[in-house]
């Protein structure tokens, strides 16, 4: 026995270490490729119940579906879907136009991708275009797609009930094209403007407008500002004078520009719901209305309450002035509020998010040349005071003069440190009322 074992193991030292080796190089040089073994699995219940199941076995996207709809609250319905993803990608079939956009990686080809139309997915026609494979794991999500998701209903998208979603990318521009095509088809027409007086229709012959947005350095080689104008009714004209309703002074443009993602042009005419591009020297500000003689206000322009707010400090001592325009012209595009400290005559910026520090941050270096640095500020809320007590008034502001500020056009704006102390100081003034934006 004794002399059999001793065999055994001189044999075993003997190969031991080159079966090791092999069992290594074959692991290494020939790993073991992964096997699709198809697994029916029975399900029964009620379709609420297995809709959760469906949709996570359908893969990422129909997950991120899914988290759109539980962070924004509301129905989504695809009109696209992708085929693949990520090196794989082939591009994207439009459910709404039952049509087939081709992904290239050629930049220049990209927007005017190819595109097949093909209504029937069981057509042998889509296999030629992306391959077997592909137009297979296609057909499957598109009837998983159909059988989960509600019929595409436009007037629940109209009431806002309803959300459609489509795939793209707006860097390699592929799939902007599809979206806007299928957007002019579905979109309302232009509805009914409010103003302080009297609603205005679209269908009016003379042309109002008002400016919902300021956008700076559309052109970092000339510092240009460009006042955003929507038309409300009537056809707006270049070269024609218009009202300038707060200002009272007759303007016309002689270069009112459309705009096409980085595409510009000059136009001649627009009509209601188009969106204008006014030169601005720095005479506008978001709001401001455009007539041809009636003077009205527009009401309802958005107008965000702040909920983060910070210190703004120069972080350059030799570049005041570049800050100082560069602050000055961003709060101009309403992103952000300034407000400047009765206490100490600090600058305060007031944001909706914390990101929008950074944006500013970036913003100020590359475009002005401006170094700033943020301190963290304690604010609960901003308020903005009006009263027609002007006694009370005056007493709020000498009681509450350290928490007390000026916005960027001179308002008065009560900043609150706390939740109590807010709710104390509207109890102890009744004849001062607090706004929580700056439109009131």
């Amino acid at each position: 026995m004794e002399l059999f074992r001793d065999g055994v193991a001189a044999f075993l030292e003997a190969v031991g270490i080159a079966a090791v080796l092999w069992v290594l190089f074959d692991w290494f040089m020939y790993p073991k490729r992964a096997v699709n073994v198809p697994v029916q699995v029975p399900l029964s219940g009620d379709a609420e119940e297995l809709e959760p199941l469906l949709r996570r076995l359908a893969g990422l996207t129909v997950v991120l579906l899914d988290e759109v709809e539980k962070e924004l609250r509301i129905r989504v319905r695809p009109l696209a879907f992708p085929i693949s993803n990520g090196p794989t990608f082939r591009g994207v079939y439009n459910l709404y136009e039952k049509n087939l956009s081709l992904f290239t990686s050629d930049e220049k080809l990209t927007a005017d991708a190819q595109t097949a139309e093909i209504s029937d997915l069981a057509s042998p026609e889509l296999d030629s275009y992306i391959g077997a494979k592909f137009a297979e794991q296609l057909r499957s999500d598109v009837e998983l797609v159909e059988g989960v998701y509600d019929e595409f209903d436009r007037e629940a998208y109209l009431r806002g009930e309803l959300a459609p979603v489509f795939f793209g990318s707006a860097v390699n521009n592929f799939g902007v094209r599809e979206l806007l095509e299928c957007f002019v088809r579905i979109a309302p027409s232009p509805r009914p403007a409010p103003t302080a007086t009297r609603t205005v229709e679209p269908a009016e012959p003379k042309m109002t407008g008002f400016v919902f947005k300021i956008h700076a350095n559309m052109d970092p080689n000339h510092r240009d500002r460009i006042a955003f104008l929507k038309i409300c009714s009537g056809t707006f004209e270049r070269n024609h004078n218009y009202l300038h309703v707060r200002s009272g002074k007759q303007l016309k443009f002689s270069s009112p520009t459309a705009f096409m993602a980085e595409k510009k042009s000059v136009i001649d005419f627009a009509y209601p719901g188009d969106i204008v591009g006014l030169h601005d020297t720095g005479n506008f500000k978001i709001g401001d209305t455009f007539t041809e003689g009636e003077k009205l206000k527009f009401t309802g322009i958005p107008s965000f309450a702040p909920e983060q707010f910070r210190y703004i400090e120069n972080a350059d001592p030799l570049k005041f002035k570049q800050l100082a325009k560069g602050v000055d012209q961003l709060m101009d595009e309403g992103v952000a509020q300034l407000f400047v400290s009765s206490l100490n005559g600090r600058k305060i910026i007031g944001t909706v998010g914390a990101l929008q520090f950074e944006v500013i941050q970036y913003r100020l270096e590359h475009e002005y040349n401006a170094a700033c640095r943020w301190e963290p500020i304690s604010i609960y809320k901003a308020c903005w005071i009006e009263s027609d007590n002007a006694a009370q008034l005056a007493d709020f502001k000498r009681r509450k003069h350290t928490n007390m500020a000026v916005d960027k056009h001179g308002r008065d704006v009560f900043l609150a440190d706390t939740s109590y102390g807010l709710a104390l100081a509207q109890e102890n003034f009744k004849d001062i009322r607090f706004h929580f934006t700056s439109e009131f």
